[in-house]
């Protein structure tokens, strides 16, 4: 295949556009999108100058227009039959389904799905057997793995669990460059802005806070009135902080994930040389899922929020496209060998030619 020849392929569940928005750089390029909610459709045409499809269901499989890759950020719509290993049968009934249909009548070379971690302990792992079985029932060959951002160039401690089908050969993870030094939070702060900070009486900090190995550094919680009844002396403060909007992480660290649950935004952070607390702005939010500065967000703060937390980490996604385009897309390097009995071959050439002007 020609490397310099864009990879076609389509967005499906395609939200805000992250996967585009990783992919496009690398060398690929976008034919068709498909998004059911009206406000990622808004917010993906005025990124992309063009308006998604919309229901799955409804789409006609025989319009798509013919393409190699199918990303799809998909629902885990729960599923009406689980655990039988009838592979393609089993996801009738769930949005999935009709990811499959696509596959089943375009046949793409590579097939990249992205979920929650959840997704692997689903009904005791019955769902996501489905979901393997009915990808090699439809001829491919599937590998899976759970990622995490933070791994990838971003502040935010995020797992997701990524699967890659192909008709010929299984991805091989272990060949994406992750990077060796997680950046900090503060360095994806914004220097000015609306900030919202918080009375030093709303909140608590605690003493001797230590980084987690997940990079998080828990150092306080918001002083919210709770549900006393039933609790142990002295553990107050514990029920406080099971609750993601009551926690306060240091910047010195990575953020929590930012969950697609969460409309008003109560992510807080504490800054040591200012020594106050404030809110994460939507900038800010969005800088944490690698997205441009110029990207254009819903005009709702809610559903701003809601998208960033449902979209994908795009450093991660374009490392991954990178790989896909390496191991499926491009001809393979010739191994030393081949190069020496080239050069070899080029020699005794030479020595022919030089023999064959001497001695004529």
């Amino acid at each position: 295949m020609n490397e310099h020849k864009p990879i076609k392929f389509i967005d499906i569940f395609a939200g805000i556009g992250g996967f585009r928005l990783g992919f496009e750089p690398v060398g690929y390029h976008c034919v068709y999108s498909c998004e059911n909610n009206p406000h990622c459709q808004t917010v993906y045409a005025q990124n992309f100058g063009e308006h998604p499809a919309g229901d799955i269901t409804q789409i006609n499989l025989e319009k798509i227009p013919d393409f190699s890759v199918l990303t799809a950020g998909f629902p885990c719509q729960p599923f009406s039959i689980c655990g039988k290993r009838e592979g393609f049968n089993d996801t009738r009934g769930t949005l999935f389904f009709y990811v499959c249909q696509i596959i089943k009548t375009h046949q793409p070379t590579v097939v990249i799905l992205e979920n929650v971690k959840h997704l692997l302990h689903h009904d005791q792992g019955k769902t996501f057997d489905v979901i393997l079985y009915a990808l090699e029932d439809l001829g491919y060959h599937v590998n899976y793995k759970l990622l995490n951002a933070k791994d990838f160039g971003v502040p935010q401690n995020r797992e997701r669990v990524f699967i890659v089908a192909s008709l010929f050969k299984k991805f091989d993870f272990t060949k994406l460059e992750a990077n060796a030094v997680t950046p900090q939070l503060k360095e994806y702060l914004v220097e000015q802005g609306d900030f919202e900070y918080l009375n030093p009486e709303d909140y608590t900090l605690i003493e001797n806070p230590k980084k987690q190995d997940s990079g998080l550094i828990f150092v306080g919680y918001r002083n919210k009135g709770i549900w006393r009844k039933g609790i142990r002396p002295n553990t107050k403060h514990l029920s406080r902080v099971h609750r993601q909007p009551n926690r306060i992480y240091s910047i010195e660290g990575v953020h929590p994930t930012l969950p697609s649950q969460e409309t008003s935004g109560r992510f807080f952070i504490y800054l040591p040389d200012e020594k106050r607390v404030r809110k994460l702005t939507l900038k800010e939010c969005y800088r944490m899922m690698g997205f441009p500065d110029d990207f254009s967000i819903h005009s709702n703060s809610s559903e701003a929020y809601k998208q960033v937390g449902n979209s994908v980490c795009i450093p991660l996604v374009k490392e991954l496209a990178h790989q896909i385009k390496q191991q499926f897309f491009s001809p393979p390097e010739t191994s030393a060998k081949n190069q020496q009995r080239q050069a070899l071959v080029q020699k005794v050439l030479e020595i022919l030619k030089f023999l064959i002007k001497r001695f004529a």
